[in-house]
């Protein structure tokens, strides 16, 4: 497994997806979804790419102002508990990326988000998730 940022965003979202279940900490989070699936004695020290933990830890630390941003952005009738989890975590990650992670340009984040959005879910929900965050990408540059 490489450590493209495509793979490191795939294991941000099951980090902070995962951090929706339990007691872990962001950093036992990027841990366990950096790792699980490589081969490591007890012995080696593993090394967290700072890609991967900057969007965990961005996230979870803007997690009630990213929440607010995608409530304000639902239609009438929805909110955020009525969204599936994986599009919630998806559309946090997402839009921290987008708001906060200058290092990636906005269509990047966007287009990336999108294609997590295909893999975990549905058609349609990745529908969703581009037209949450495709409006907000536009209302930022007006």
């Amino acid at each position: 497994m490489t450590d493209a940022r495509r793979n490191l965003r795939k294991r941000a979202f099951q980090a902070i997806f995962s951090l929706e279940f339990g007691q872990a900490s962001f950093l036992e989070a990027a841990t366990f979804a950096y790792s699980y699936d490589k081969e490591l004695t007890e012995q080696e020290d593993i090394e967290i790419p700072s890609f991967l933990l900057n969007l965990v830890k961005g996230t979870v630390d803007k997690l009630t102002e990213l929440d607010q941003t995608i409530a304000a952005n639902l239609k009438k009738g929805w909110s955020l508990e009525r969204l599936t989890l994986t599009d919630r975590n998806l559309l946090r990650l997402g839009l921290f990326e987008i708001k906060y992670y200058e290092e990636t340009p906005e269509r990047v984040a966007l287009n990336e988000i999108i294609e997590l959005a295909k893999a975990y879910s549905d058609t349609t929900s990745a529908k969703f998730v581009n037209g949450i965050l495709t409006k907000f990408v536009v209302d930022e540059k007006a």
